[in-house]
Formats: C-alpha cells, sequence, structure tokens
C-alpha cells in the first residue's frame, strides 16, 4: 500500500516537474520571439517525455551571461570622413551625430540621390556654435509614397525608416519645394506694375525730329538767316525767307541738307547749320505721364488685365498681355515703344495674382466657395469645408473641372480609407485646379430616408393629417365605449 502511494507520489512531482519544463521553454520561445528572432530546433533531440524544446541552442536554459561591452569601432581621421549611403559629406559635423539607422533601410532608388537623406548627420548651420544640442532623430517609421510609383498604392505594411523631421523645430517653416508651374502665365484680373526706365544706351538709328522739339537754324554767311524755333504741332517751323517748312520725321542732317538748298535762292554761300536745342518731346511727355515721384515714387504705372485679355499703356493703348509670361510680355511693351518714342524701357512686375477659387458642396459641415492660396488637395479642401457629415460617401466623391476652353470634365475618387487611416498613399488624393467642384454625395441610407421625408412628412402627411384622425378617432373612441 506505501508503495503504491510512493509510485502515485513520484509520477506526480514527474508531472509537474514536465509542466515546469513546457513552461520554461515556452517563455524561453516567446522571448526569442520578441527580439524579433526565429527560434531553432533542439538538434539533440526530444526533450523530457518525448517534447521537442524549441530554443536558440542546446545549452541548458539558465540565466544568460551579461553580454560583452563591443568594442568601439575605430574613428576615421578627419582627412577620411565617413561617406553616408547618399553620397554628402558634411562640412563639420554636430558634436553627436544623429542616429544613423541600418544600411538596409537606406537601400533602393527611392534613397538614391534624395537630399534628404543627407540630414542624418548635418553640418553645423548658421548662428550654431560647437557644442549646440543637434536636433532630435529626423528617422520615423513610416511609408514613403514615392516607392509606389504612379500605378500602385503602397499600405501600411510598407513602413520602414523613412526622413520625417529634418528641420527638427523649424518643420514649420519646411524645405523650398519645388516650383507650381514650370512658368506663370498671366491671367485675366492679375496685377501688374509697369516700372520704366530711362535708357542711355545709344541708339543704333539717327534721331528723327518730332513735334515739340527745338532747333536752331545758323547761317555764317549771313546773321539774317539765325534763328530758334519750335516744331509746331503741324510738324512744320517757320523760318526768315523760306516761312514754313516740314520737318518733323525727319533727322537733323537731312533738314540741314534741305535748308541749305532751300537758301541758295536767297544767298550766295548760306552754310547753314541746324542745331537741336531740346529733344525727346514725346518722351518728356511720356515720362510726365508716368511719373509718380511725388506720390508713391518712381517712375511706374499699375494695370490690370481685363476680361479681353489686355491691359492699357499711355501711348500705346491695350496690349493683349493673357497667357504671356511677364518676359514675353516686357519684349511686347518694348518693342512698341521703340516704334513710338527711343529710350525707354518698361519691366513689368506682377503685384497680385487673380484670386483662384474651389467649390466644396454636399456632405460637408460648411459647404461653399475656397479661396486657393497654395497648392491644395482634395483632403485639405474637405476639411476647409470643416470636415465631412456622418453619412457622406467617400467612396464616391465628384470633382467637376473645366478646361483650358471651358468644356466640362469629371471624376470619381475614392478616399474613404484614406479619411479613416486605413490608407497611407492613397491614389485619390490628387491636387485641385481653379474653378473646381468638389461634391461629397450622400450615401444610399439617406437618400432614401430623404425620400420618405420628401413623400410622407412634407408631402403626403401635409395634404392629410393622419395623426388628427387617428387620435380624434381613438378618442372618440374611448369617450363612447360603454
Amino acid at each position: 500500500m506505501q508503495s503504491q502511494e510512493h509510485a502515485g507520489l513520484v509520477r506526480s512531482r514527474m508531472t509537474r516537474t514536465s509542466v515546469v519544463g513546457i513552461l520554461i521553454a515556452l517563455l524561453a520561445t516567446c522571448g526569442q520571439y520578441t527580439h524579433g528572432q526565429q527560434p531553432a530546433m533542439d538538434p539533440a533531440g526530444p526533450g523530457p517525455n518525448g517534447i521537442l524544446l524549441a530554443r536558440r541552442n542546446t545549452q541548458p536554459i539558465v540565466a544568460a551571461p551579461p553580454a560583452p561591452t563591443p568594442v568601439p569601432a575605430p574613428t576615421p581621421a578627419p582627412s577620411q570622413p565617413t561617406i553616408p549611403p547618399d553620397g554628402y559629406v558634411p562640412e563639420k559635423p554636430y558634436a553627436t551625430p544623429l542616429p544613423i539607422p541600418p544600411a538596409d533601410a537606406l537601400t533602393g532608388p527611392v534613397y538614391e540621390g534624395d537630399a534628404s537623406a543627407r540630414f542624418y548627420n548635418l553640418p553645423i548651420g548658421p548662428g550654431m556654435v560647437e557644442g549646440d544640442c543637434p536636433p532630435q532623430s529626423p528617422w520615423r517609421c513610416g511609408v514613403d509614397c514615392k516607392q509606389g510609383g504612379n500605378c500602385s498604392e503602397l499600405g501600411w505594411g510598407a513602413v520602414r525608416p523613412i526622413p520625417w523631421q529634418v528641420f527638427a523645430q523649424g518643420e514649420y517653416i519646411g524645405p523650398a519645394r519645388a516650383r507650381h508651374v514650370p512658368e506663370y502665365r498671366l491671367r485675366v484680373n492679375d496685377k501688374l506694375a509697369l516700372v520704366f526706365r530711362l535708357t542711355t544706351i545709344p541708339s543704333a538709328l539717327p534721331y528723327r525730329l518730332t513735334v515739340g522739339d527745338e532747333i536752331t537754324v545758323e547761317s555764317l554767311t549771313s546773321e539774317d538767316v539765325q534763328r530758334s524755333v519750335a516744331i509746331q504741332p503741324d510738324g512744320t517751323v517757320t523760318l526768315r525767307l523760306l516761312g514754313q517748312v516740314r520737318v518733323a520725321g525727319r533727322t537733323v542732317e537731312d533738314v540741314r541738307g534741305d535748308l541749305e538748298e532751300r537758301y541758295k535762292k536767297y544767298i550766295r554761300d548760306p552754310n547753314i547749320t541746324v542745331t537741336p536745342t531740346r529733344l525727346n518731346s514725346k518722351l518728356e511727355e511720356l515720362r510726365a505721364t508716368i511719373d509718380a515721384r511725388a506720390g508713391v515714387g518712381g517712375q511706374q504705372r499699375e494695370a490690370k488685365v481685363t476680361p479681353e485679355g489686355t491691359i492699357q499703356l499711355p501711348g500705346l493703348g491695350s496690349i493683349p498681355a493673357q497667357g504671356l509670361t511677364l518676359d514675353e510680355l516686357k519684349r511686347e511693351i518694348d518693342v512698341r515703344y521703340t516704334q513710338l518714342v527711343e529710350g525707354f524701357e518698361v519691366t513689368p512686375i506682377l503685384v497680385d495674382r487673380a484670386p483662384r477659387y474651389i467649390f466644396v458642396v454636399g456632405e460637408v459641415k460648411a459647404p461653399g466657395r475656397y479661396e486657393l492660396t497654395g497648392p491644395t488637395t482634395l483632403m485639405q479642401a474637405i476639411a476647409m469645408a470643416g470636415g465631412w457629415n456622418v453619412g457622406g460617401n467617400l467612396n464616391h466623391v465628384v470633382v467637376f473641372r473645366r478646361d483650358d476652353c471651358w468644356q466640362l470634365m469629371a471624376t470619381q475618387l475614392q478616399i474613404f480609407k484614406a479619411l479613416y487611416g486605413h490608407k497611407p498613399c492613397p491614389a485619390d488624393e490628387i491636387w485641385l485646379r481653379d474653378s473646381d467642384v468638389v461634391v461629397v454625395p450622400k450615401r444610399a441610407i439617406l437618400v432614401v430616408d430623404d425620400a420618405i421625408s420628401l413623400i410622407f412628412t412634407r408631402g403626403l402627411y401635409g395634404v392629410i393629417p393622419f395623426n388628427f384622425t387617428l387620435f380624434s378617432g381613438m378618442s372618440a373612441g374611448l369617450i363612447n365605449d360603454p
């Protein structure tokens, strides 16, 4: 009897020992998984009671000895700086370099030549000295949508280290980024400032007299010929012995030769000299028109592109401007002014762009018109409208657009998963253009609810008062009930 009890106690102890061993093995296996390592099967064979223990080696499961102290890598000489994967070598590193992500995190076409990848070891910037605290690590786990290209959408499974806060506390300023458009072309309602400047570049063509100029006519053999005259509005001058002579539009040498021949009828050897004493009358008149030195300052004039696409300039009238760049407009104005007067140069400056608007309607909290002050995407437009209402169909958002010829086109977009955080790189997060109309439609259940409300609440119930008839009948029945 005692031997049977002893045998049962031994079996019980062996069972408890096996269970404890299994638990220890399972804990060791979980610890290996927790540290991201795959357990290997023990090549020694099964453990107690025929159970295989999954652990990294064949050593007994005991407390691990302390890890050996890693030997620091030798610091490269200053003449041989460490070259990061993107090839950028900082001129002067921080006192404490920023943490560097694993080498495999910086491989691939995304980070080759990526300027933002160089910021893991920033040089000392303006206003910083040796010993200044470096910014926080710019690396964070995230999804870089450039990897997906144009034909795929990356999910959260594509998480990897990406440069996220490369400017640290300066992130609110951000990078310079790419220019918005390759070239800006003027459009209706753009406001310009036209700065006029007198040039001192010699003209390749001889000067031609114009109305308002003054000349002095002299003769070396007769004092009776000498006279200073102004060119009259009809383009002529009045001279002694000759009367009126047309001189406007002619060069000084041409006028001198003509007067020389005319005076030979009265003087044997007239030897005429023509000296201009006041020139550029048109230039001075134009300068007086645009002179603002007593007001806002300088010689300038403001102009606004009219709905017909032109601007108005003194002396020229309407000049086509819509669709031109500032350089093209400058060349157009200078050529036209050269035909009118020499020595004038005009520089157009864009003072204010015409306002751009988008329209957000449908199931949003604040539908209406919103101004585009910078690059704006679809989700940003919905945020400008206060967000979406419960019941808005975010899988069928429609954007209407007008092309260059004002023809209508439309596209349907799905941004439900993006707005609910399920998709990091939505392909339908598009850039919006001026005059785009964003429509967030209702879900089917709201459409049915509106139909019910329209038919019964405001329609049929408004004609036949069911509630009044029903309750009136019930009240009458209760009163007449014996």
